[in-house]
């Protein structure tokens, strides 16, 4: 299972130790120094069934600056998953990958019914 965090990020903090908490063996990798490419969030997109907007960290500074709230209803699929690439302060985390299962965000109540029956 691969477990993508940005370490100073309070809420991934917190699904990192529910991870731990529960035994749940993962490999880790930070966002900010190796962040998703662009084929890998496609693959995740495709995988999770969400809109691609869910992968845009909408709260963080990066995505205020840059007016994305504006900008990403007249970019394409191919750019928004472009854009995301560049920088890792711009996906939503943390990003949980297994098999077939993509979760984004942290929301405990939907990550105790897919990765604890895993």
């Amino acid at each position: 299972m691969l477990f993508v965090y940005y370490p100073k990020c309070t809420t991934c903090q917190k699904a990192k130790k529910w991870l731990d908490e529960r035994g749940i063996s993962y490999e880790a990798r930070d966002i900010k120094t190796q962040n998703p490419s662009k084929e890998e969030l496609k693959e995740w997109y495709q995988k999770s069934g969400l809109p691609l907007k869910r992968f845009f960290n909408t709260s963080g500074m990066l995505y205020k600056e840059m007016k994305l709230k504006d900008k990403l209803p007249d970019m394409s699929e191919d750019e928004q998953l472009e854009l995301l690439a560049t920088d890792g302060m711009l996906v939503k985390r943390p990003v949980v990958k297994t098999g077939e299962i993509i979760l984004v965000g942290f929301k405990e109540k939907e990550w105790e019914e897919k990765l604890t029956k895993v």
